[in-house]
């Protein structure tokens, strides 16, 4: 008898803060997650960039305010780079003020930072979801 398996492909994300805290708990946080290979962490939107165009991630978990390179700006490369990227705006800055930005054009979902970890989870993989499609 013939065995298929049927094994959901890994999600690859990067995750992008300025903040060393933050990097350490997704990493900690993704790393235990079936299904998702985290490609790296950056500090910035510039290694942001520079992550992109080597480890091409599926989804990316893109802080908003940050030095050297902000997400707003990252996140508009980063589509440039592969506009199937799917980007994640993860920030302390309220929904409304998000979605009035006309600068979300290149944000694929917003997700603040107080949000539980299995519920960011979930958001990682509904939109890898639409880059496995693909």
């Amino acid at each position: 008898m013939l065995m298929l398996s049927c094994h959901p492909s890994t999600l690859r994300v990067l995750v992008v803060d300025d903040h060393e805290l933050t990097r350490f708990s997704l990493k900690l946080a993704l790393s235990a997650q079936e299904n998702i290979e985290l490609v790296g962490v950056a500090s910035n939107g510039q290694e942001a960039i520079d992550m992109v165009k080597r480890h091409h991630p599926n989804v990316i978990v893109l802080d908003l305010q940050m030095p050297v390179m902000d997400g707003w700006s990252a996140s508009t490369q980063i589509k440039g780079i592969d506009p199937n990227t799917q980007i994640i705006a993860y920030s302390s800055l309220e929904d409304p003020k998000f979605k009035e930005s006309s600068k979300t054009d290149c944000l694929d979902a917003f997700c603040k930072k107080d949000t539980a970890t299995p519920e960011l989870v979930s958001l990682i993989r509904k939109l890898g979801e639409k880059v496995t499609e693909h």
